[in-house]
């Protein structure tokens, strides 16, 4: 039996981390390189020019996946040998050397979702060591993977990049949401109707009732096939994907648009929703009830993960944190919010970190910041519109703007990597824990996966 060996010239593009190379591949049918931006530099309203590669470093597509499927493949054999062994030793010694995180304690020795301290200063905050260390300055050398069950092996190196495009709506698309194990995801928007993806068979299934207006958000139950939407029409509707025809109730009170919901991550009847009015309401999906009214959100409203203990909201300019217990009013931002106003918020999965976006920066708070932001990007024309944690790095964030995606490490304050991913404004974000796969949805009608 005779095989063939090949030996790969890195191009220029490629950027190493600690437990590998970095890969992108968003583009249907050119590598198209992941670069690392001062974000200073990027020019207003416009999308960065990205030369795509000659002919011997282009790959095939592997497949369709209702549209389009865009797995990572092999370059082509280049003949530089010398070149090649030193590269491949460069990386080796990368990849074994004891990598650090302030403080001098080896990355293997720390569990993310530990609780770890807020220093005066925050400046610790993702701080895994110095970034020179080997005379190298690459954004996400340093960033600590979650270990899960369905992919432990950070040898592999950190990768990101386009797996599949899902096409089924004529409308723009405004919203996404995963289940808790993976399986499904649902997507809604101007459609007024939803779609519901098994992400195993990517078959959909469409909804045939619907609001009368624009779905704005849509969010499922922990651990259930149950879901609720919020409309432009002033309702909350509860729906079961398993019997999605027809929703199961509808929630009725809100005076204005309800732009935003969220089922609490313990109480499972627990689901609240918020109004162009700035009114927020706790209801009981299980009575058809609202048990609390209060103030404080415009935009968006995100439970805390795991236990549920606070409540993040975005008002104009500025983001609440509310405590679900007592409804008391535990910090906000009013003095020191952004210039624009808050159009997303996400937790980490250990949700002592809150990130919010406006069109103009991206922001890093800590539940023990009183208030005070910790980090700070600067969009510089890119219009940011959505945002989520890693789900494999949950200390990175993915920031949706015009046509593209930020990956933030906020370590690297400047800088970020910048992946080309819709043809419009992307308007919201998901992640899948179990499955590491984010969801992007864009005003261009798509719905696309990333891994």
């Amino acid at each position: 039996m005779r095989y063939l060996i090949y030996v790969m010239k890195v191009p220029d593009f490629v950027q190493f981390t600690f437990s590998g190379m970095v890969v992108v591949n968003p583009g249907t049918r050119h590598v198209r390189p992941l670069t690392v931006l001062n974000s200073a530099l990027q020019a207003p309203n416009h999308q960065q020019q990205i030369q795509t590669l000659t002919a011997e470093h282009q790959h095939p597509v592997l497949g369709q996946m209702i549209g389009q499927w865009r797995p990572t493949a092999a370059y082509q054999h280049q003949h530089d040998w010398p070149q090649q062994q030193q590269l491949l030793e460069n990386d080796r010694k990368r990849r074994t050397a004891p990598f650090l995180r302030a403080g001098g304690i080896p990355l293997g020795d720390i569990n993310t979702n530990e609780e770890i301290p807020v220093e005066a200063n925050a400046e610790s905050f993702l701080s895994y060591g110095d970034d020179n260390a080997d005379g190298t300055n690459t954004t996400f050398r340093f960033i600590k993977r979650r270990a899960t069950a369905c992919n432990t092996n950070e040898q592999k190196g950190f990768t990101f990049e386009e797996v599949g495009s899902l096409h089924s709506s004529k409308s723009k698309v405004l919203c996404c949401h995963f289940s808790s194990e993976g399986n499904l995801l649902a997507s809604a928007g101007h459609e007024k109707k939803v779609l519901i993806w098994n992400m195993e068979t990517f078959d959909f299934d469409k909804t045939s009732e619907g609001h009368s207006l624009l779905i704005t958000d849509i969010r499922f139950q922990p651990n259930s096939t149950i879901f609720a939407t919020s409309s432009f029409d002033k309702t909350v509707k509860i729906w079961d994907a398993a019997r999605s025809s027809k929703s199961l109730s509808k929630l009725l009170g809100h005076t204005g648009q309800v732009m935003s919901l969220d089922f609490h991550p313990r109480k499972a009847n627990l689901l609240c929703s918020c109004d162009n009015n700035d009114e927020v309401r706790l209801w009981d999906i299980n009575q058809c009830t609202c048990t609390s009214i209060f103030k404080g959100a415009t935009k968006q409203v995100r439970f805390q993960p795991q236990f549920g203990k606070n409540l993040a909201t975005s008002s104009g300019n500025g983001i609440n944190v509310f405590d679900v217990e007592t409804g008391s009013l535990k910090f906000s931002s009013k003095g020191s919010g952004h210039v624009k106003d808050v159009v997303s918020l996400c937790w980490d999965t250990s949700g002592k970190y809150l990130a919010s976006v406006s069109e103009d920066s991206a922001r890093i708070w800590s539940t023990a910041s009183n208030g005070k932001w910790i980090h700070e990007l600067k969009s510089n024309g890119n219009k940011f519109q959505s945002c989520t944690f890693h789900p494999g790095y949950p200390l990175l964030l993915i920031i949706g703007g015009y046509q593209s995606l930020e990956l933030w490490n906020p370590s690297e304050s400047s800088k970020t990597l910048t992946v080309p991913a819709h043809k419009g404004l992307v308007v919201a974000l998901a992640e899948s824990p179990k499955t590491e796969m984010v969801a992007s949805v864009s005003h261009d009608q798509c719905v696309k996966l990333w891994k």
